[in-house]
């Protein structure tokens, strides 16, 4: 997780659970108040569960209006709050002894009353306006799978930092989109069923939309789209990228891969050794333990640019298979979230129409690698 949207998480659930805390408290002070007033309504009302004293009672049925002080002698008020004793014999909360053996609160009373009520609605409307609007302000969180292990589109640092062209693009989706994004690395060969698992909400992490995976996920619009290729140590005998020159040789590729399934299906005379991580086939054809590997083209390019790939040349591209490579790089979620595939969608339109997204295009590469 980067640093920056790590604390904004942490301020917003913070401010989040201030506000809530502030409406649980406002509103168990407002039933607390209810709840007193109605109950001393009860007390003194001759319908309650407590008889009212003699002492008050009309001289006759049907007399004059009568005013009596309630005080708590007479109605065994003792272990009431100080606030409510007080409340009880302001004169303004006086009750008004009817000539029908009623006892009603008066007008005053019922106007605070009332008025509670307001301050109780206003508090909370105001509470839910202001949690909405801080949801606003900083987005929704998104947390987003990525293997780290796969440069330059993705890479975990040795400080723990992740870069490349994957994170570069997720950040900027995620700017676009207003959201704090929260990065999780995941082995390749797990990313998917972390994915629906629910350790995180998307997958950044060059994964190719096929056919096979739109089993299981649903895809965004690709972000970029690159061909297969084939390198070769740089004194090898192979001359072309083809299943017939590559008859017998060991080719290495990486795991769950539209790259092995190619290899698979389109070179089966090679001999397929398969990797959990790029980093091991790289190490093994540089001591001369496999004869070929095949990955993105991107991929193997920039990694010849190394001091650890000096050891090999490309080879070639390959001619991508629509069913086997598919449409290009996309995002995968889970099934049934249009909401947030609809919001990456309309991010990746907007970061290719400002410029942001050749920008970071250029930062990486030398073509563009969004393909046609």
């Amino acid at each position: 997780m980067t640093g920056k949207p790590k604390q904004l998480a942490l301020l917003n659930l913070a401010k989040q659970i201030v506000i809530w805390v502030f409406l649980v408290y406002m509103i168990v002070v407002t039933v607390t108040d209810i709840f007193v007033i109605w109950s001393l309504d009860a007390l003194f009302d001759l319908s309650g569960l407590i008889p009212v004293p003699s002492a008050i009672t009309p001289f006759a049925a049907g007399s004059a209006l009568t005013r009596r002080k309630v005080t708590k002698s007479n109605y065994a008020l003792q272990n009431w709050p100080k606030r409510w004793d007080y409340a009880i014999q302001r004169p303004e909360n006086r009750r008004i002894l009817s000539g029908n053996g009623q006892i009603h609160m008066g007008d005053k009373t019922n106007m605070k009353l009332k008025r509670t009520f307001k301050i109780a609605l206003s508090a909370a409307a105001v509470a839910f306006a202001t949690s909405g609007a801080l949801a606003d302000s900083h987005g929704m969180s998104i947390k987003i799978g990525t293997e780290g292990a796969y440069p330059p589109f993705n890479n975990l640092e040795s400080d723990g930092s992740l870069v490349g062209f994957d994170i570069d693009i997720a950040k900027a989706l995620c700017e676009e989109m207003k959201a704090n994004c929260e990065f999780v690395t995941q082995d390749w060969d797990g990313i998917i069923p972390a994915l629906l698992a629910g350790k995180f909400d998307a997958i950044i992490a060059s994964m190719s939309i096929t056919e096979e995976r739109k089993e299981k996920v649903d895809f965004t619009d690709k972000y970029y789209n690159t061909p297969p290729a084939i390198a070769v140590p740089k004194d090898s005998d192979v001359t072309e990228a083809t299943d017939a020159a590559l008859a017998g040789k060991l080719l290495g590729a990486q795991s769950s891969t539209t790259h092995s399934n190619y290899a698979e299906e389109k070179l089966g005379s090679a001999e397929l050794k398969l990797y959990p991580t790029p980093d091991e086939y790289k190490l093994d054809i540089a001591s001369g333990r496999i004869d070929a590997v095949i990955d993105d083209v991107i991929v193997l390019s920039e990694w010849l640019k190394t001091d650890d790939g000096a050891c090999c040349k490309l080879l070639g591209t390959l001619t991508p298979d629509p069913v086997i490579n598919g449409e290009g790089a996309g995002i995968a979620i889970r099934k049934g979230e249009d909401e947030l595939r609809e919001k990456f969608n309309a991010a990746i339109d907007a970061i290719r129409a400002n410029g942001k997204y050749k920008e970071i295009n250029d930062k990486y590469f030398d073509v563009d690698v969004y393909g046609g």
